[in-house]
């Protein structure tokens, strides 16, 4: 959201009383929560409730374990998925119809969640979340807008997910068609004396050729 402000000149300053960054211009208020991320709820219902806020003009951006890094998705209510941080707004606002951009990290084989999202991810991944980034704030002004459809459109037609290019990478190379083996040859007739009928009348002839 940082680079959100600083496209539209915006500064983010602290502001005690919401534990958070704050940023205003005219009806837009950007908000960086400064607690921990369980508590994340407390900065969004302190604002929206003074600023008669309701959680429909609300987009809460936060990290998606289901969606592989590079990847960017935006939508309306849902559940929480286990996601703290969405589990605390949802109960400070009382409602789960505020909008979500969600941005893949990746699911971990074998590491705790909450332990994985706080790690730096590996310079391939990390590039691909910048990535999604990037274009995720293309399209923000269209939800700024109202067309939350055709940014959803826009944004969800150019996925880059990370793992995809991997696949990709190790695919294995198609196997060649195998030469069809070269054909056996033909057994050699070896010649026989003459017999049966002919060698028969040869016989009764008497003929030596």
């Amino acid at each position: 959201m940082e680079r959100f402000a600083l496209a539209r000149g915006m500064a983010l300053k602290k502001d005690n009383h919401y534990q958070a960054l704050v940023a205003k211009d005219g009806g837009l208020w950007l908000v960086l929560p400064q607690t921990f991320m369980n508590a994340s709820g407390r900065a969004v219902q302190m604002l929206a409730g003074f600023f008669k806020i309701p959680a429909e003009e609300i987009l809460v951006v936060h990290d998606e374990l289901d969606f592989p890094p590079g990847t960017a998705r935006i939508k309306q209510g849902g559940g929480i998925s286990g996601h703290n941080g969405l589990r605390d707004i949802s109960q400070r606002l009382g409602s789960h119809d505020y909008w979500r951009l969600r941005l893949g990290v990746g699911r971990p084989a074998d590491k705790d969640g909450a332990d994985y999202v706080l790690e730096k991810p590996p310079a391939e991944e990390r590039e691909a979340i910048e990535g999604s980034i990037a274009r995720a704030l293309e399209v923000l002004p269209l939800m700024l807008e109202g067309d939350a459809q055709g940014a959803m459109n826009k944004l969800h037609g150019q996925d880059k997910p990370f793992v995809a290019k991997q696949a990709e990478e190790k695919k294995p190379e198609a196997k060649k068609a195998e030469p069809p083996p070269p054909p056996k040859p033909a057994p050699k007739v070896e010649a026989k004396p003459e017999g049966g009928l002919k060698g028969f009348f040869k016989g009764l002839t008497g003929s030596k050729k």
